[in-house]
């Protein structure tokens, strides 16, 4: 075998650890454009998604979408499916699961197989049109889903949940992600008022062994059952973090580690005053971070963090603002300890005008995860959502669930400027689709006024792709009013890894498709 295959098959490797399991197929030279031995991008031929199970309450309304934008060079033919997890614990249950374990792990697969034809939820019909579905209270399933063909390239899913009273009243909404083998989540609490879940779903055919450690203002916590917890094959587990330690804490990092496998991984944060919403992971530890879209009504803004290891630093704050990247007064530095949680209360840091948050370490030296809790609306009438740190969009991602009112796109550039275009897709039962594009100057951010489908009709996908300058991060806010709290739910918006270079070879590499 000579060096060109092997890289074809190193490119498809490591394309396979990013997107939890993928595939691409030997290049077209004339399709692709490039000229043999040069290196090809081309659409994500196979790709999966996890969504976790959106609510405990009877009163839970959760709408699922989906959609995979149209790409150039993709397949014409392909599916995009998401059925509901074969399996799925209930939140009162011991997610330890020693008993289980101890089953034989030939049943666990062979019973994996009986299940793998789980009842499909959605399913996409063509590139560029969103499918919703919808399910009502505590019985709405998470779900695994897989794509290929032309549906794989940028496919995107949301589950967005309204709920109108109890713990968690609000909107809350999650985007389904890929499987990971490691997560980190500042921002959850263990705190009596919190009702914080971590959800794990395991899309494969064997078990997933599981350790989460969680980390306090004085350190690692001491927990019980936070080590081994094994998660069936093609199932989810939801886990009560206050079920894990004996310490009461407002603010917690939740680590979490797979030893074997891979899985999905969510934090769900109810409140009992102040509502809820899904906790997303943070961008991988590191010396600058950026937290994107904080909305400009913003009551409240509470900044997490924690560094990894036993190094102490001191964080950087400047906030992009319209007019460039400012200093808040009185947080130009926070101090963080090594190895354990800080929190920081920034008041009204975005006063009415668009904002995201900018973490420098010195010389990038100490690496940190950070997210912020976000409160919106009067005392007595707050609801809440998280905005972890971000990846920047390197070429393409997708938001779902927009309504013509109630959207905010919310774009930054911290470092230099960019050209961005943002494509409003058909809606889920009509209109056409439109597309603008954005200047963003440097240091700013900008809620930039999002197209809206010509005649929509139902929800629509905005779909931002990068064309110069950057990097960029984006945001999408949901807003609405109930009873006058101002429901709402911030998504970053993540790069959706739907092309790969892949170096083309002047061989027959049909080996590699089998």
């Amino acid at each position: 075998m000579n060096r060109t295959t092997l890289s074809l098959i190193a490119g498809a490797t490591a394309l396979a650890a990013v997107t939890g399991f993928a595939a691409v197929s030997a290049p077209d030279p004339e399709a692709a454009g490039q000229r043999t031995g040069a290196a090809a991008t081309l659409p994500v031929e196979r790709t999966g998604l996890l969504c976790p199970r959106p609510s405990t309450s009877d009163l839970a309304e959760t709408t699922y979408t989906s959609f995979t934008p149209v790409t150039e060079g993709a397949d014409d033919k392909g599916t995009a499916v998401l059925r509901s997890a074969a399996r799925q614990s209930d939140p009162d249950e011991d997610a330890s699961g020693d008993e289980e374990s101890e089953k034989d792990e030939k049943g666990d697969k062979d019973a994996a197989k009986d299940d793998k034809g789980g009842k499909p939820v959605l399913q996409l019909k063509e590139p560029g049109r969103p499918v919703t579905a919808e399910a009502d209270g505590a019985d709405a399933p998470a779900l695994v889903g897989t794509a290929d063909g032309r549906f794989a390239s940028g496919w995107t899913a949301q589950q967005t949940t309204e709920v109108t009273a109890g713990t968690g009243r609000g909107l809350q909404g999650v985007a389904c992600s890929a499987a990971d083998t490691q997560f980190w989540f500042p921002g959850a609490s263990t705190a009596d008022s919190r009702t914080d879940y971590i959800h794990l779903t395991n899309p494969d055919d064997s078990a997933a062994v599981v350790d989460i450690e969680l980390y306090g203002k004085d350190g690692e916590l001491e927990t019980t059952v936070g080590e081994g917890i094994t998660v069936k094959p093609r199932s989810a587990e939801p886990v009560l973090l206050s079920t894990l330690t004996a310490e009461k804490q407002t603010d917690v990092t939740v680590h979490v580690v797979v030893r074997s496998g891979r899985v999905g991984a969510a934090v769900q944060a109810l409140d009992d005053e102040t509502g809820g919403d899904w906790l997303p992971a943070s961008a991988d530890p590191s010396g600058r971070l950026v937290l994107p879209g904080i909305p400009k009504d913003a009551k409240a803004v509470r900044l997490v963090a924690f560094t990894p290891g036993d190094a102490d630093v001191d964080l950087k704050v400047r906030l992009a603002a319209p007019s460039g990247l400012i200093t808040p007064a009185g947080n130009e530095t926070l101090h963080l300890k090594g190895g354990m949680t800080a929190a920081f209360d920034l008041g009204e840091l975005t006063r009415g005008e668009a904002g995201s948050l900018v973490l420098t370490a010195p010389d990038g030296s100490v690496p940190v995860v950070a997210a912020v809790r976000v409160l919106r609306g009067e005392e007595g009438k707050q609801e809440s959502a998280f905005i972890p740190a971000a990846r920047p969009i390197e070429t393409r991602a997708t938001a779902l669930d927009n309504t013509a009112k109630g959207t905010t796109l919310s774009v930054t550039a911290p470092e230099g400027g960019a050209e961005i275009e943002v494509t409003a897709s058909a809606g889920t039962k009509g209109g056409t689709p439109q597309t603008k594009t954005y200047s963003i100057k440097p240091g700013t951010t900008q809620d930039v006024e999002a197209p809206v489908p010509g005649g929509l009709k139902g929800s629509y996908a905005l779909t931002v792709e990068t064309r110069s300058g950057g990097p960029v991060y984006a945001s999408r806010t949901l807003a609405s009013t109930e009873g006058g709290v101002p429901y709402f739910t911030v998504q970053p918006l993540p790069d959706d890894r739907g092309m790969v270079a892949v170096p083309d070879a002047s061989e027959d590499l049909s080996v590699l498709q089998r």
